[in-house]
């Protein structure tokens, strides 16, 4: 017996907007200087009311015209619950049900890849880990910041056809000027 490999696809694509997704601080995820891009919606306090960042839809509608998607005339968010310490609300605003982006393709080799849906969400915050110290602490500069996940349907059938598949998103991230995408950064 002979098991044949199937590969989709959930990639993370960190918009290069000139605010978060939520809010107004500015989208520089800044590891260097802990806790300067931060305000109440981002870290969650008490009466903060989040505001969507119409460019983040913008570059994520571009994005899904660019790869063949339907764009539904109605779609929301989510809050999509679980617990950990770099997430303040314990929860994440997303797009589960009603995704911005439908359906769509990306062609690799004469073979087109299914797109099952883009959507939008919000970053979490990330940990600091001090050296020989016994405790985290908490950076919240990347919390909010908006992230476009694409998922594909499981159409690729070996490793080498998923990384051309990374690779030309990558080109067509650049070329839309949605992402830098650059993985060094953890943008892709």
């Amino acid at each position: 017996m002979s098991y044949q490999p199937k590969i989709g696809l959930e990639i993370h694509v960190e918009l290069n907007t000139w605010s978060k997704m939520f809010c107004s601080c500015l989208n520089d995820p800044d590891e260097r200087h802990p806790n300067v891009n931060i305000c109440p919606i981002c870290t969650a306090q008490p009466g903060s009311l989040p505001v969507i960042n119409e460019e983040a839809v913008r570059k994520t509608i571009k994005t899904g015209l660019a790869l063949n998607c339907q764009i539904p005339e109605y779609s929301k968010f989510d809050r999509k619950n679980y617990f950990y310490p770099d997430l303040p609300k314990g929860y994440q605003i997303s797009q589960e049900y009603k995704p911005l982006c439908l359906g769509g393709f990306l062609e690799i080799n004469s073979k087109k890849i299914r797109i099952k849906n883009i959507h939008l969400e919000e970053d979490t915050g990330s940990l600091i880990h001090p050296s020989d110290a016994d405790y985290s602490l908490v950076n919240f500069n990347r919390a909010g910041v908006p992230l476009m996940e694409l998922a594909t349907e499981p159409d690729m059938d070996s490793a080498k056809e998923a990384r051309k598949f990374a690779e030309e998103l990558h080109l067509i991230m650049h070329y839309l000027d949605v992402s830098d995408a650059d993985m060094e950064k953890g943008q892709m």
